[in-house]
This record gives structure tokens, sequence and C-alpha cells, in this order.
């Protein structure tokens, strides 16, 4: 190990004491250690005999735990060792700085392989990430930019993209059409991470692509490689591009307005980030590409059905309430298209929505001033209050004008707030054949606090006295229909028509 560190360090012309430390899995002070001693110094520390201490019979358990779970913190692997071994004669604190000296002495994980990236091929590869910047001072107000960094593998030629809304997938194939015909042709394949404006879902490396970009690469001519995920290092060039924007070109500007911002970003590239010596390549990205890599770009043409969209027709996605956001307020649309996709364009104080397949306005909306506001059409809902006109009416046609009026009513009285479910409940009751006896709907509508389930309960007590060959509670006749008829109980005790005798005990 402590070859291998000043091998490594090479006194001072080779790594630093951070990429030691990294490389060898082994914290710093003991890279900075071994580097301040000479090798006598090291040769006599080493023959020095040390003596024993009493975690060291529990060694090989310990480094088999780091070795296997790296992260494990001191804590827990206190605990496990207390699970295997019983309680310890040592303290905690005893037991970390053991931990700590058996990380620097073994390695704990293995480091990252790496392989030769062979972008030493002109017109191959093209790595692309999009990234965001918050608080950019446009207009005096603070607002977030986001954007897409083009980088071409060979010559390190750079392209950002602009756009002031969150990127979905037509403005990130705009996008690509965009850096493509700046760089005047399209390279064999384009490096992505796993953004759901590429590729949907992975399991075991087989991945459900983004159909609409999917047919746009294909179109375009060039393949889509998507990196595993969360392995930014994979596409390192661009993941450097994307830092070098919001360091170099974006951060500390102020802009006066939208224009003023995508002129400083080309402004940028052209006098900049495209023209400065490159620390990998040592040339110039632009005279690089001129020289060695624009004649290997296959030729590019935007896809013919992609054509140029209109910039005052826009998509927008609907949610689940048949809601789409405009300009930070929320409007309408037929729930038809609840959860699907709308074209949405600004005329003339006016907010128009249409429907993607055919064209076809379904929706018109005044557009509403300030921020935060919901524009509703109600005509765009269900109309509940003319689906309970309807039960009421067919209620009143079932049994009659006025005792369907009166029934409603008690059922309204009751609670406003549930009357459309209670009539709903009611009407598929009085669906059954035949209907209660008349006298029973009559005891219904005048009885207080009437409700769903007590229909229903009264409908059932009918059913099941006429079963028993009794006749229903009949409507008491000194108008208080809230009294107890006992007349249910008049033959209690009377034989009805069977004869049962009992043995003597």
């Amino acid at each position: 190990m402590i070859h291998r560190i000043k091998a490594l360090y090479d006194e001072g012309r080779g790594l630093s004491v951070r990429a030691i430390s990294r490389e060898l899995g082994i914290s710093r002070n003991t890279v900075r250690k071994y580097l301040a001693q000479s090798a006598e110094e090291i040769v006599l520390e080493r023959a020095q005999p040390r003596r024993s201490r009493r975690l060291d019979e529990h060694r090989p358990f310990i480094e088999y735990l780091l070795r296997r779970y790296p992260k494990l913190s001191a804590v827990k692997v206190a605990r496990k060792l207390r699970e295997k071994v019983g309680e310890l004669e040592v303290s905690d604190r005893t037991l970390r700085r053991y931990l700590q000296q058996v990380r620097e002495r073994i390695t704990v994980a293995q480091p990252r392989y790496y392989e030769p990236v062979l972008d030493t091929v002109p017109g191959v590869q093209c790595q692309i990430d999009p990234g965001e910047v918050r608080g950019i001072d446009i207009g005096g107000e603070a607002r977030t930019v986001y954007f897409v960094v083009f980088v071409l593998s060979y010559s390190r030629l750079m392209h950002v993209a602009i756009a002031f809304h969150p990127i979905d997938t037509e403005t990130f194939i705009a996008m690509h059409d965009e850096a493509l015909r700046t760089f005047g042709g399209v390279p064999e394949e384009c490096v992505y991470d796993q953004t759901k404006m590429v590729v949907i879902a992975e399991q075991f490396r087989e991945l459900t692509v983004n159909e609409r970009f999917h047919a746009y690469a294909s179109a375009a001519g060039f393949h889509v490689h998507a990196c595993r995920g969360y392995d930014p290092e994979s596409k390192g060039k661009v993941e450097a591009g994307v830092k070098y924007v919001k360091r170099d070109c974006l951060y500390g500007e102020r802009f006066a307005d939208e224009a003023a911002l995508r002129g400083h970003v080309q402004q940028w590239l052209d006098e900049v980030a495209n023209v400065r010596v490159h620390g990998t390549t040592g040339r110039q990205p632009q005279a690089l590409f001129d020289a060695e890599e624009a004649a290997h770009l296959r030729p590019y043409l935007t896809p013919s059905w992609l054509g140029r969209p209109d910039p005052a027709m826009a998509t927008r996605k609907v949610d689940k309430t048949g809601l789409i956001a405009w300009s930070a307020n929320k409007y309408s649309v037929p729930m038809a298209y609840q959860r699907g996709q709308v074209g949405v364009q600004e005329d003339s104080g006016q907010l128009h929505i249409a429907d993607l397949e055919t064209g076809e306005i379904v929706a018109t909306h005044t557009l509403a001033g300030g921020k935060g506001q919901t524009v509703r059409n109600r005509h765009h809902y269900r109309d509940r209050a003319r689906q309970v006109a309807e039960l009421e009416a067919w209620i009143a046609q079932r049994i009659g004008a006025d005792l369907g009026e009166r029934l409603c009513a008690r059922l309204r009285w009751c609670d406003s707030r549930i009357y459309r479910d209670q009539v709903v409940a009611v009407s598929r009751m009085l669906e059954a054949e035949p209907l209660p006896p008349p006298e029973v709907l009559e005891r219904l509508a005048t009885t207080e606090g009437l409700t769903a389930t007590r229909v229903r309960e009264f409908i059932e007590a009918s059913q099941r006295a006429e079963q028993r060959g009794r006749d229903a509670e009949p409507t008491c006749a000194d108008d208080e229909p809230s009294a107890l008829s006992l007349t249910a109980y008049g033959q209690l005790g009377q034989p009805a028509g069977q004869e049962v005798s009992h043995e003597p005990s």
C-alpha cells in the first residue's frame, strides 16, 4: 500500500492526495502521513512489534462486513458484531477508532472499471443533456431558464437550445431540430440519460422508448443510446458542458428580455465556448469541427411531418379535473379530454382550445387577468341539477305528481347537501315491481326526517307484512303520522291455525 501511494504521487508529478485517497479507498490523512515519511522511517515503523488489541480476534468478520457493505456505519457494525459475539469489552469510541484504522488498510469498495471511449472517430456521437438555472434576472424578474446542451464527442463543438417553460417531448424534438440544423448534419448516434422524453422505462437494460421521440430519431436518421440509470459519467462530455453553461454563460448575468438572453447565449457560443482551446483536444472546437468532423456528418433535413410548428399554437396536458394551465391560470376543457392533450392558442383576448387530431375548437375562454385564477365552463362538467330534475320527474311519473313532489320535498328538507344521492337511491327502490301500497307511500311523504334508509325500511316492512298475510301499517286516523300503530301486535297469543302440544316436564 505504501509503495502504491508513493508511486501514484510520483514526487508531485502524479496524482493529488485527494485522487490517491479516492483511488485506494483510504483517508487523505493516511496518504499525507506516508508521503511525509522517508523510506527509512517507514521501514523502522513497520519493523516495530505492534501490541495486540482486543478487537483483533474479530477483525476477519469486521473486514468481511466492510468489504461487502462499504457504507456501513460504525454503529451498525458494532450492532452486528454484538449480535454475533455478544457484549464487547471495549467502549464505543475504541470500536470507532478501530473501524477507522481497518477502513484505511483495506480496499472497502471496488473502484469503477473504466474503458477508453472511442470518441476519436469524427461524426459518430453527440451527447445531449438538459439543465436548468433558477433565479435568472430577466426584465427585473427572477425566472427559471431551461436549456439543452448538445456536444459533438469528437470536436467538442457545442450548441445550447433555450426554453422558458419546462421542456416536454415536443419542445425537446424542436431543440434537436435546431441543433442539427446548426451543426449542418446528423451524427450516427445520440447519447442520453434516462429522461422520460427519451426512455419511458428500463428493465434488464431493455428500454421502453418514448414513441414520439423514437419516430423523430428514426426520421432524422440517428440511433438513440441511453445510459444506465444514475450513471452520469457515461456522458461526461455533456455533463461538463451543462456545468460550463450554468457557471460561465448564465451565472451572474442580467437580461432585458428573453430575446436578449438568447442573443447572449449565441454570442457566448460563438466567441467563448466554441473558440476556446479545449483542455482535452488541445484545439478550438469550431476549428476542429470545420477541419475534420463536418464532412463526416450525414445530411439532415427536418422531417416533413414535423414541419415548423405555429408559434401561436401550443400543447397542454389536461389534468384529472379537466383543467389546463396557461399563463399562470387554469381553464376548463370538456371532460372527454381528461388526462389527454389539447392544442392551445391565444387570439384577441380569447383562449381557444382545440382537438389535436381534428383541429376542432372544443372550448373558448376569455383570458383571465392576474395569476392563480381558475376559469370554468359548467357545460364542460356533468350537469348535476339536470340529473336531479330528471330523477324527480321520473319519481313523479312513477307514483303520481302530487305524491312524488311531497316525497322529494321531504328528502330535500332532511339534508339538501346529500339530496342528489338520496333521490338516486329512492328512484332505484321504486323501480321494483310491484310498487309499495299507496298507504305506505303516503306515510313516507309525511314522515319527519325522511331519508333513503327509512324509505327502504318502510318498504321492506311492508313486504314482510304482506308475506305474513298481514296488512301494512295504515295511516293513523287521528292525523298523527308519527304515532306508532299497535295493530301488528293484536294477534299475539292467538293461534295461527296450528295446534302445538307440549309434553309434561
